[in-house]
């Protein structure tokens, strides 16, 4: 059977980084994305991918790189975010937007991409931060 293939996003720290180390041992290629590929892990398993989900033609190559490599995505994990803190009046409002982006609209679209392929395929999981740490193992 072929590896798992998993995108997760946020994958530079945190608990994107600590889901992407435990999925590569766990055997899955991980496409860790992330705006710093830098401080992403460097484990057997895991690729790190340049994207950043206000950028969509950088989620659009994330997911054809996946799909092109291993042929497969059985699961996404939408776990990057962030927060602009402060009350409405002192927030800026293009941050406001920014946030929105990354937050809510990126991972919708990258939902958007995955999902036609993970229904043809007949399978696959999308999840959200915490939720990510629950991925089974295959039992096919």
């Amino acid at each position: 059977m072929s590896r798992r293939t998993v995108i997760i996003t946020g994958a530079s720290s945190g608990i994107g980084a600590a889901v992407a180390r435990r999925l590569g041992a766990m055997g899955f290629t991980v496409y860790a994305a992330a705006r710093r590929v830098e401080e992403v892990p460097p484990d057997d398993g895991i690729v790190a991918v340049k994207a950043d989900l206000s950028d969509h033609a950088s989620l659009e190559q994330l997911v054809r790189q996946a799909i092109d490599e291993t042929g497969r995505i059985d699961v996404l994990v939408n776990n990057a975010g962030y927060g602009a803190m402060g009350s409405v009046e002192e927030v800026p409002t293009e941050e406001a937007r920014r946030q929105f982006e990354v937050n809510v609209i990126g991972p919708a679209r990258l939902t958007q991409l995955v999902v036609p392929h993970m229904r043809e395929r007949g399978r696959g999981r999308i999840g959200a931060g915490e939720s990510a740490g629950h991925v089974a193992p295959d039992r096919k």
